[in-house]
């Protein structure tokens, strides 16, 4: 009876031990490995997650704002631009009254000249007034055009350094004068005009936006658009720059290739609206009393101003016929 009892003990007491150890070091020890790594594992807690998403949202409404401030700002200014602002853009530094001063001579030079040409009195407004309104305006228009185009030209390269230099650690402000100085005109006066602005105290917004007042080209309005967007959203602007400049690239690429293409339009364009004059002055080599007429009679001379507006016209239509927007 001992014996049995004593051996029941002996079992029980093996059973325990055993339990004991199964439950330390047996089957059960993936299980406790596994709260403990879930309770050593680091947790983001759902008020970090929230403040994450919101601030995702709140940076995509920053984005849209300005978006549309942007939009609002160039349904503005597809406006007819003021002389003042015209002049400005032409690169020109002459008030507007020199402006008008210089244009009443030039009426009243080709009003005098087309009256001792042709001997005609209603010829005197006609000059006067193409001479004092329209050949002034043209001429700023050249000049206009052709800043643009040489600023266009080194743009791209001006994006660029922005981008080494931002790259390198220097500040924007920093980038942007040293494009201000080391860029040749017209991009280093525009730049320069940007950096005194911010010296004063001008908003990177508000500089950017007199900058494409003065420069009116796409190119100056990504660029504004991108600096505005990284002002107040954030992110990498060296990154966003360097995208810029490959799109420059190749808009200019695309542009060297709808000139290659329109080039033999252009050209016959420019052979149709050169014959009429060059025939008229052949005749009037050959035979000047058969032409004579046309320049010494009234009804010549009528004959001669409605070919003019004509020829004007075709050749308006022509240039409209080969010109791309791109």
């Amino acid at each position: 009876m001992n014996v049995a009892l004593l051996l029941i003990i002996g079992f029980l007491a093996a059973l325990s031990i055993g339990g004991a150890a199964f439950a330390f070091a047996g089957a059960g020890s993936d299980k406790a490995k596994k709260r403990v790594a879930a309770v050593a594992r680091p947790t983001v807690s759902a008020r970090a997650v929230k403040g994450a998403s919101d601030a995702n949202q709140q940076r995509r409404k920053n984005v849209q704002v300005m978006l549309k401030e942007l939009e609002k700002q160039q349904a503005q200014q597809k406006k007819r631009p003021s002389l003042r602002r015209q002049i400005e853009q032409a690169g020109l530094s002459i008030s507007i009254k020199t402006f008008w001063i210089a244009s009443g001579i030039a009426g009243a030079v080709a009003g005098i000249g087309a009256f001792v040409a042709v001997h005609a009195l209603y010829a005197v407004p006609l000059a006067g007034f193409a001479f004092a309104f329209g050949v002034p305006r043209w001429v700023l228009g050249f000049l206009k055009s052709r800043r643009e185009h040489a600023f266009t030209r080194e743009f791209a390269l001006a994006i660029d350094t922005i981008v080494r230099s931002v790259k390198s650690g220097l500040p924007v402000n920093e980038a942007l004068k040293l494009v201000a100085t080391e860029m040749p005109e017209p991009v280093r006066g525009e730049f320069r005009a940007l950096v005194e602005g911010l010296k004063v105290g001008v908003g990177m917004e508000e500089g950017l936006k007199r900058m494409y007042e003065r420069m009116p080209t796409a190119e100056v309005n990504f660029f504004g658009i991108v600096m505005s967007i990284q002002q107040k959203s954030g992110g990498n602007l060296s990154e966003a720059l360097g995208n810029l400049s490959g799109v420059l690239r190749d808009r200019k690429r695309l542009q060297g290739k709808i000139r290659a293409m329109s080039s033999e339009a252009k050209s016959g364009a420019l052979i149709i609206g050169s014959l009429p004059p060059g025939v008229c002055v052949m005749i009037y080599i050959m035979s000047p009393n058969y032409i004579a007429p046309m320049f010494t009679t009234q009804l010549g001379n009528l004959m001669l101003l409605g070919c003019g507006v004509w020829m004007g016209f075709g050749v308006l239509v022509m240039k409209k016929m080969v010109s791309f927007k791109y």
